[in-house]
C-alpha cells in the first residue's frame, strides 16, 4: 500500500510530514520540534526523578522524539532505554530529508543517522548513554509485558478523532500493567475520555499549559496497582 505524504515546514523551522488521506501531521503546525520538547521532554523526561529512565513511546514516526531524548541523556549523562513501537515505518527517502540534524546542535545529526539506521526489532546502543528498541508491530496486538516496566510513557499516536482505537480503555490499561509506580504518561491530547481512561487506569492526572497553537495537554502519574 503506497501512502502519499507531504513535508511541511513548521513555524519553528523544523520540518513535519502530512498525510492527505487522513487529513494529519505527524506534528503541529506550530513547531514539531517546539512541540516535542514542550510535551515529551520538558513534561516528560525532566519531569522524572528516576536515574536511568525506561521510556515508551507509542508511535515511533520521524523518530523526532527519540532523537531528543538521545540529546537530553547525552547532556544529562543519564543512562536510558528507549522502546518503541511502529506498525507503518516511514522509508528512508523520507526520513533523510528531515532537517533535525541541521536545526538541532550537535551531535543531533549523528545520532539521528543512527537511531534510523539501527535494525528493527533489537536492542541496539545509539550512544554511551542511549540504547533504543525500534518494534515494527501494531500496539493493538503486541504484548508489551515482555518489556522492562516504563518510567516514561510517550503517547503520540495520532488523535482520538483519527484514530480512536489507540485511545481506548483496553489500550491504555494494557500499557499502564507494564508502567511502574510513579511512572509519567504524558500526551499531547487533552481529551476528556483520554483523561478519564487514564485515571481508571491508575494515574493521577493533571491538564499542563500545552504547546503554541494547543491550550493543554496531559501528564499522569501511576499511583494505583490494577488488580
Amino acid at each position: 500500500m503506497t501512502i502519499k505524504i507531504e513535508q511541511v515546514t513548521t513555524s519553528d523551522g523544523s520540518h513535519t510530514l502530512f498525510l492527505p488521506d487522513l487529513n494529519e501531521h505527524y506534528h503541529s503546525k506550530n513547531g514539531a520540534i517546539t512541540e516535542s520538547e514542550h510535551v515529551y521532554i520538558n513534561a516528560g523526561l525532566l519531569h522524572s526523578k528516576v536515574q536511568n529512565p525506561v521510556i515508551f513511546e507509542a508511535g515511533f514516526g520521524t523518530g523526532l522524539n527519540a532523537l531528543l531524548t538521545a540529546l537530553e541523556s547525552e547532556k544529562n549523562k543519564k543512562h536510558t532505554t528507549y522502546y518503541t513501537i511502529e506498525k507503518y515505518p516511514l522509508e528512508q527517502q523520507v526520513t533523510t530529508l528531515l532537517n533535525y540534524g541541521i536545526v538541532l546542535p550537535a551531535p543531533a545529526s549523528h545520532l539521528f543517522q543512527q537511531i534510523h539506521n539501527t535494525a528493527w526489532n533489537t536492542l541496539n546502543t545509539i550512544s554511551p548513554f542511549f540504547k533504543i528498541k525500534k518494534i515494527k508491530a501494531d500496539l493493538l496486538t503486541f504484548d508489551i509485558s515482555q518489556l522492562t516496566f516504563f518510567n516514561i510513557i510517550y503517547f503520540d499516536a495520532f488523535g482520538p478523532d483519527k484514530q480512536p482505537d489507540m485511545w481506548t480503555d483496553e489500550l491504555l490499561g494494557k500499557i499502564a500493567l507494564n508502567t511502574a509506580t510513579d511512572g509519567i504518561f504524558v500526551t499531547y491530547s487533552a481529551k476528556g475520555s483520554v483523561r478519564r481512561s487514564l485515571m481508571n487506569c491508575g494515574f493521577d492526572m493533571e491538564k499542563l499549559p500545552g504547546p503554541p497553537g494547543k491550550n493543554e495537554m496531559l501528564r499522569g502519574i501511576k499511583k494505583l496497582s490494577l488488580t
